[in-house]
């Protein structure tokens, strides 16, 4: 509980801070983008936008004013358009700070354009003005309550300077919005200040500037909380911002591009056939602004890397018309919920004393903010869970270290006193369970690796011990890094030997594929390391490898002062006599019958021989696996031995050495054959019976 309490302080202080801004940042993007509802999204906004095509198409068609920025004459069929359309209002995501290039005449007509509308709202941006110039019209906005606040609250919406249209066009406007951008620390936009104060005089941000210039009576008040239009509320954060409740990407509006708006104003104006019908904008709140990419008008949103700015001012908007805003948890319901969540948590950690427990409780705990998270984001409600996730987190850090330095003495004892001779994952077991530590084992059927390089006491004899050691430490390091891999144990090296197996310590399902799939792939990878360490040491190195799955004894065998973690079993001789019968055959990789019949259909076999090893009475049948791709290429060949292995089968020695000298200059195997048969010709057995005595180790 102590702990528990510590880290909640602790959070709530870095969160109060905004230390856990960014923490808290990701949650909710990835909340908004997952419940974002595009279906919730107002039909009375419309977006036309200044995109790309626009841009292209008017310097197409209109060549002697097309270049960018285009001239006040290209602005006026939209207006008219939205005008003759019956839009309820226009909102101008574009300001005009320097009279057109073209003449004072340009101006005019665009001025009378939007003079002729009586519902249009123009675009207010930081600038250098610090006072509003006395050729501008005053502010219409009918606001009260701006004076009964205090003059805390009235400086979270102060808008220190801007940057005014010229007046021909601006004095014809019914109203300024304000493009003021509110991103958070991150460069995202997630809020907007509704309403802003320059020069002692209220700007409405553009989205609330269009509602107001389509209902042109509406009175706004100003509360310590909130704004209100009319009958719609605007909630308020701390700082006087407002969280926008995003539908989904700009997509979500109704978006018309600005070429074929134009087109269609013009063709009406000759009595044409428009492009778009103007009924479409028929009491619609129409926004107007630039989406080309060129001119940088692309805003970063929880929803989005690339929102148009236009459409930030339509959510809110929209978020206005639905009476959605998303409204911010109070600072004491946060601290209380991070509190209890926190206390909660410490007792579950109490009990955890396995890394298993505590990733466990890690599992069911940690999601439980987020959850609330998605179920307050539902009631419209933005609910800080970032400080609950870190509090969380902290508490069970905290308590799985405290735990560790407490009860962790005996497993550390065990990793420090065993590390050098049992494998990480034995000692993980012993962690886990102690008991284990004692001589004897455990029945388990194992699929038991063992390879040799063919020919190492030449290679011996050849390379100096310092070579020798460093060709050694190579090739081990690259077969032993396949074999973990594959989730094998190595139980030891000899020399150049290395002996391993599977489905111990740790269950393993299908063992005995994870063992082929080895030894295959050491295989494939020592035809790579060939050459490199040919160029090295001047040798080339090949390995053979025998397979074999059975049940042995596998556990902690030795002495009380030294043991290792090993198997004991006939099986572990057959797969060490497999590995030496590739000489015999030419092959290098063999597994035993048991091994190949639980490979499924992810390989494919060539079976070898019928064969008696030294030490068992019992026949047993070797196989050669191979990728399927690999048995297919060759296809022709095995079926050719196969044919040639019936014959040898049945004691018809010369017909079978005929096939097998035609592919004898091809395949190892088949190489291998011709020998054996020409040594069954020369002293023909008794009473055959197709096994092949192995003589050798």
């Amino acid at each position: 509980m102590g702990v528990g309490l510590v880290c909640a302080i602790l959070s709530i202080l870095l969160w109060s801070h905004g230390h856990l801004d960014w923490l808290e940042f990701a949650t909710w993007d990835f909340r908004a983008r997952t419940l974002a509802n595009p279906a919730q999204s107002t039909r009375d906004i419309c977006i036309i936008a200044l995109d790309q095509y626009s841009l292209d198409f008017v310097k197409k068609n209109f060549t002697d004013m097309g270049s960018w920025p285009w001239v006040r004459e290209l602005y006026t069929p939209i207006i008219d358009f939205c005008t003759r359309a019956g839009a309820k209002a226009i909102a101008f995501d574009v300001f005009f700070s320097e009279p057109s290039r073209l003449s004072v005449e340009d101006d005019r007509r665009l001025g009378a354009s939007i003079a002729s509308n009586g519902h249009f709202v123009l675009a207010l941006p930081h600038g250098e003005a610090t006072n509003w110039p006395p050729d501008m019209p005053a502010s219409k906005l009918l606001l009260t309550g701006l004076k009964e606040s205090t003059a805390a609250h009235q400086s979270n919406f102060l808008m220190p300077t801007a940057t005014f249209s010229v007046p021909d066009i601006v004095s014809n406007a019914v109203m300024f919005g304000h493009a003021v951008g509110n991103p958070d620390a991150d460069g995202k936009v997630r809020r907007t200040k509704p309403l802003l104060i320059f020069d002692n005089k209220p700007v409405a941000s553009l989205g609330l500037a269009a509602f107001l210039a389509g209902n042109l009576d509406t009175k706004l008040k100003l509360y310590d909380n909130k704004l209100t239009a009319g009958q719609h509320d605007i909630p308020f954060t701390r700082e006087g911002s407002t969280i926008l409740n995003y539908r989904g990407p700009a997509q979500v509006y109704q978006i018309l591009n600005a070429a074929a708006v134009i087109n269609s104003e013009l063709r009406l104006r000759e009595n044409g056939q428009p492009e778009i019908n103007p009924s479409v904008l028929r009491n619609k709140y129409v926004f107007f602004g630039y989406t080309a990419p060129g001119l940088f008008d692309q805003k970063i949103t929880p929803v989005s890397r690339i929102y148009p700015g236009v459409a930030v001012h339509a959510t809110v908007l929209d978020n206005l018309l639905s009476d959605d805003f998303i409204k911010e948890s109070s600072p004491l319901s946060v601290i209380v919920l991070t509190i209890l969540l926190t206390l909660a948590t410490g007792m579950v950690a109490r009990f955890c004393q396995t890394g298993t427990q505590t990733s466990l409780a890690f599992i069911l705990i940690l999601p439980i903010p987020m959850i609330l998270g998605f179920l307050a984001y539902t009631k419209n409600i933005w609910l800080n869970i970032g400080v609950q996730e870190a509090s969380i987190t902290l508490t069970l850090i905290s308590i799985a270290i405290l735990n560790y330095a407490i009860e962790g003495k005996q497993k550390r004892f065990l990793k420090t006193a065993f590390k050098q001779y049992i494998s990480g994952e034995v000692i993980d077991k012993l962690v886990k369970d102690p008991s284990h530590l004692k001589l004897g084992g455990e029945t388990r059927e194992l699929s038991i690796f063992f390879s040799d390089v063919a020919g190492f006491t030449g290679l011996s004899e050849i390379l100096n011990p310092e070579q020798l050691t460093a060709l050694l430490n190579e090739y081990l390091t690259a077969m032993t890094d396949i074999i973990y891999d594959e989730g094998g144990t190595i139980d030891k090296y000899e020399g150049d030997a290395i002996i391993a197996f599977w489905n111990a310590p740790l269950d393993l399902k299908d063992h005995q594929k994870h063992a082929v799939m080895a030894a295959i792939r050491c295989n494939k990878k020592l035809g790579e390391l060939r050459p490199i360490l040919k160029q090295k040491y001047g040798e080339d190195l090949f390995a053979r490898i025998g397979i074999n799955t059975g049940t042995v004894v596998v556990g902690n065998m030795g002495s009380i002062q030294r043991f290792n973690y090993t198997f004991l079993g006939d099986a572990g001789n057959l797969a060490s006599r497999l590995e030496g019968l590739n000489k015999q055959f030419n092959t290098s990789i063999m597994i035993s019958a048991c091994t190949k019949k639980m490979l499924g259909n992810e390989f494919s076999c060539r079976e070898i021989s019928s064969v008696r090893v030294k030490g068992r009475k019992e026949p047993v049948k070797v196989f050669e696996p191979m990728f399927n791709e690999d048995y297919n290429a060759m296809a022709d060949i095995i079926h050719r031995f196969e044919a040639g292995l019936r014959l040898y089968y049945s004691g018809q020695f010369n017909e079978a050495m005929e096939i097998f000298t035609t592919l004898s200059n091809t395949d190892g195997p088949s190489a291998a054959y011709v020998r054996i048969c020409k040594e069954l010709i020369e002293n023909p057995p008794v009473n055959w019976d197709g096994v092949w005595e192995m003589k050798e180790k």
